[in-house]
């Protein structure tokens, strides 16, 4: 088999693999079970600003950085990694992979209510038990970074927009009246203090 035949045939079964419906919209491939032993770093970033970088260019094509959401896998190492069933290259993250620029309540405002979040890439987060809110708070400047959990161990920081109106939902927690914080799916996230 020549080597462009055999390339072109591990290119179809790359794309077969990360979009096994042949659309961006279907469903997620299962990154979770490939464990190619080729890795490498091909200096790609993902900017706090969630922009993401290759070789010190911007992508600019927001179907390729979808698609390369699709395949994001942060592994128990702490790196964050583009997984196909034959290699796996590094991602070097600033800050958290995804942005959450939106989020809506749904249900009676409450313990029964669920936030739905809504990333820079389309992706749709339910939080709860098993998709956690927290907030880490810089000790020098005060500051709070809101993240919310979309899959696996990947995060969406949450942007300024979307942290005011997680915070217009805020109210007391239920065993600390000083901490605030919202419900989704039964569970209590705090977010601050109080005043």
């Amino acid at each position: 088999m020549s080597t462009s035949l055999a390339n072109k045939n591990s290119l179809e079964a790359t794309l077969k693999a990360i979009l096994p419906e042949g659309s961006i919209e279907g469903k997620l491939p299962p990154v979770h079970l490939w464990n190619p032993s080729n890795c490498g770093d091909i200096d790609m970033e993902i900017r706090a600003d969630g922009s993401w970088w290759h070789e010190g260019g911007r992508i600019n094509r927001e179907r390729l950085v979808k698609l390369f959401s699709r395949i994001l896998r942060k592994d128990e190492d702490g790196k964050t990694y583009l997984v196909t069933p034959y290699e796996k290259v590094i991602v070097h993250v600033e800050d958290a992979p995804f942005q959450a620029v939106r989020v809506d309540r749904s249900g009676k405002p409450g313990p029964d209510q669920t936030l739905v979040f809504l990333t820079n890439l389309d992706d749709v987060t339910l939080a709860g038990p098993g998709a956690p809110i927290r907030v880490e708070t810089d000790p020098e400047t005060g500051e709070p970074s809101p993240y919310v959990l979309v899959r696996g161990r990947l995060e969406a920081k949450l942007t300024r927009a979307a942290f005011y109106d997680l915070v217009e939902m805020a109210e007391p927690a239920p065993d600390d009246p000083d901490m605030l914080g919202v419900w989704s799916q039964g569970a209590f996230f705090p977010i601050g203090p109080a005043g």
